[in-house]
């Protein structure tokens, strides 16, 4: 029985965040026209007022972003063509990170160096837990794989940390920025902005959520060098 809670527990935490963000963010996808113009367009009126003509707005398949190294906002293409409420609010969003980047903003420039730490310590954590087991063989020690899965374990949770430490940054960019930016140009259709704020929210946990289907995917191998 206390092994059935407990899978219950993980998977409210795992799969809890991903599902409210994902169900957040459709939601508001619909009506499809709400309003008259795209996310793209919209993203690139807010970085002209905010005086950031320069920045990029791009089309993605790698998820809604900001680079601050490119200085590129990049959106999904429902976001980019689309002219939802949740199109609109999302490129505002990633424009908020454009802000804080102009703004010299801390903690942005903090996550960007953990970022570009974490990519490559998390394709190394991948290739430490697919040859643990073959070491694991040839050595004939437990000891051995264990000590692989331990450096899995960390470089594969590596990015899951960066997330849940710069989530304030994410909320940062959604509520002292990008709402602020629809509130004062007037962009919302009255009534809007309280369903603004929940996109704004999920927007914010993106990264986490998906961070989060990381541990579990290190379960999965746990499990695979226990048998």
């Amino acid at each position: 029985m206390l092994y059935i809670v407990i899978i219950i527990i993980v998977a409210a935490l795992v799969y809890g965040p991903s599902y409210w963000v994902r169900h957040t963010l459709e939601k508001y996808s619909y009506p499809k026209d709400r309003y008259p113009g795209t996310g793209a367009e919209l993203a690139r009126i807010l970085l002209d007022w905010a005086k950031l003509q320069s920045v990029k707005v791009e089309m993605t398949e790698q998820g809604d972003h900001y680079d601050p190294l490119a200085k590129a906002v990049r959106l999904m293409p429902d976001k980019y063509n689309g002219k939802s409420l949740t199109a609109i609010t999302v490129a505002a969003h990633e424009v908020g990170h454009a802000v804080q980047d102009r703004d010299g903003y801390l903690p942005l420039k903090i996550r960007t160096r953990l970022v570009q730490i974490a990519a490559p310590a998390e394709k190394l954590g991948a290739a430490i837990l697919m040859f643990a087991p073959l070491i694991m063989i040839i050595t004939r020690a437990p000891l051995a794989g264990a000590l692989f899965f331990v450096g899995g374990l960390l470089t594969l949770g590596a990015t899951t940390l960066v997330h849940l430490v710069t989530l304030p940054m994410e909320m940062h960019a959604s509520f002292a920025r990008a709402l602020p930016m629809l509130d004062k140009g007037g962009y919302l259709i009255k009534g809007d902005e309280k369903h603004a704020r929940r996109i704004l929210r999920a927007a914010a946990w993106t990264y986490v959520s998906a961070s989060l289907m990381t541990l579990l995917n290190i379960g999965r191998w746990w499990a695979i060098l226990r048998r």
